[in-house]
């Protein structure tokens, strides 16, 4: 998807066994039907979030085909409304396909959406009014920049700062507007504070063969970060939408989810 551009706006400075977020690297177009089916996904999750009355949700999508480890969403991104404008803005990290690399990007709900969905329908969590209003301050600074690391692994281990994914990033800059003011201004302190506030990663299982055939095949897979114990044993702890979504309902009795399809 060309039309995808680099975060430059100050303001928001702020497979396929492993296919756990991301995107897809296929070039060929999109088939007409697809295009149409998904923008009219985008519209329903566009007035859903309207009618929400949100400033800012958490936005997952079905990328993969995730139901052997019990998964439906694959990728969670944040939604912001631009007041003023009256739109949505979607702001999230990605990979490049394929490589062992990321960036911070901001599109609409539409671009977001037209990956070629495994399910057409969307997952909003919307957080209560306060950690709304500490997320719009914190987007609006450098810390969600400082926050991300360009180093890429699908399966980035969930305490490590050596990788990161997409889910760990929402979640991270999650932690950074959560914690009281000046506790979490690194990689490293969003992790320590998340451990102390109970968040739990998914645990998937991941046999040596996999391991091994990902890592020699797939620039975007990582095992180094992960204690030597659980890898050798193929648990593989990881940050997906389900784990964050679990979190946040458990440390934040104003959240509200929803799903549109």
């Amino acid at each position: 998807m060309k039309a995808l551009v680099p975060m430059v706006a100050a303001a928001l400075l702020l497979a396929a066994p492993f296919a756990l977020a991301g995107r897809s690297c296929e070039e060929a177009p999109l088939p007409l039907e697809e295009v149409t089916t998904t923008m009219k996904l985008a519209q329903r999750t566009l007035k859903a979030l309207d009618d929400s009355g949100a400033a800012v949700a958490m936005i997952s999508r079905a990328g993969q085909d995730l139901s052997k480890y019990g998964l439906v969403y694959s990728h969670m991104a944040f939604a912001v409304r631009d007041h003023a404008e009256g739109r949505w803005t979607v702001v999230h990290e990605l990979n490049d396909c394929g490589t062992a690399g990321s960036d911070l990007w901001h599109e609409g709900i539409g671009n977001f959406l037209l990956i070629g969905l495994h399910r057409h329908a969307t997952h909003v969590l919307v957080p209560g009014p306060d950690v709304q209003a500490r997320l719009v301050a914190l987007l609006g600074t450098r810390t969600p920049r400082r926050l991300h690391e360009p180093r890429y692994s699908m399966l980035a281990y969930a305490f490590s700062t050596r990788y990161q994914n997409s889910n760990q990033w929402v979640l991270e800059t999650l932690a950074a507007a959560t914690a009281p003011p000046g506790k979490v201004e690194t990689r490293a302190e969003a992790q320590q504070w998340l451990k102390g506030a109970g968040f739990a990663p998914l645990t998937i299982e991941v046999p040596m063969f996999t391991r091994l055939g990902g890592r020699m095949f797939r620039a975007n897979v990582m095992f180094d970060d992960h204690p030597f114990d659980r890898r050798m044993a193929g648990q593989i702890d990881t940050i997906t939408t389900d784990a964050i979504v679990r979190f946040v309902r458990a440390s934040d009795s104003a959240a509200r989810v929803f799903v549109v399809d």
